[in-house]
């Protein structure tokens, strides 16, 4: 569990189904890879929202993501929700040959009409894939710097 005080409480969501999950080899050691990811995270998931932006889609916490359990350099879990989903973001540094393997792994559950056509816009489209393959690279292009 993370230990920032300051933190804001994320609940543990239980049971979330399985989504898809996406890897990445990084040539980078595991805290390089860390730092990289860490940074990611810190600037473009867990930083708030404009109030709009989250009043619209109901965003808990107003970021989207807060850090729900942290080991560093190993593994990192972020957990949010808004009004057509609660989902759960999971990446794991492990050491793979000559660098690391930097794994992310999404749970989500879509609740309702509106969710399911939230899930088939966001997940089906592959858009997620999209977006998360994304996120690898730029951890891993960061972290081989």
């Amino acid at each position: 569990m993370s230990s920032n005080p300051d933190a804001p409480y994320v609940p543990v969501m239980a049971s979330l189904p399985y989504v898809d999950e996406h890897r990445r080899h990084v040539t980078a050691t595991p805290e390089q890879a860390w730092t990289a990811l860490t940074r990611y995270v810190q600037k473009s998931l867990t930083q708030p929202k404009p109030g709009a932006f989250v009043a619209l889609w109901h965003l808990e916490p107003n970021s989207g993501f807060a850090i729900a359990e942290e080991e560093a350099p190993r593994h990192l879990t972020l957990r949010g929700g808004h009004r057509f989903s609660r989902y759960e973001l999971a990446f794991d540094v492990v050491e793979d040959g000559d660098g690391v393997a930097v794994t992310a792994r999404t749970h989500a559950a879509f609740p309702g009409l509106a969710g399911r056509l939230y899930r088939a816009l966001v997940i089906g489209s592959g858009g997620h894939g999209v977006v998360v393959r994304s996120m690898l690279r730029r951890v891993a292009r960061a972290a081989e710097r």
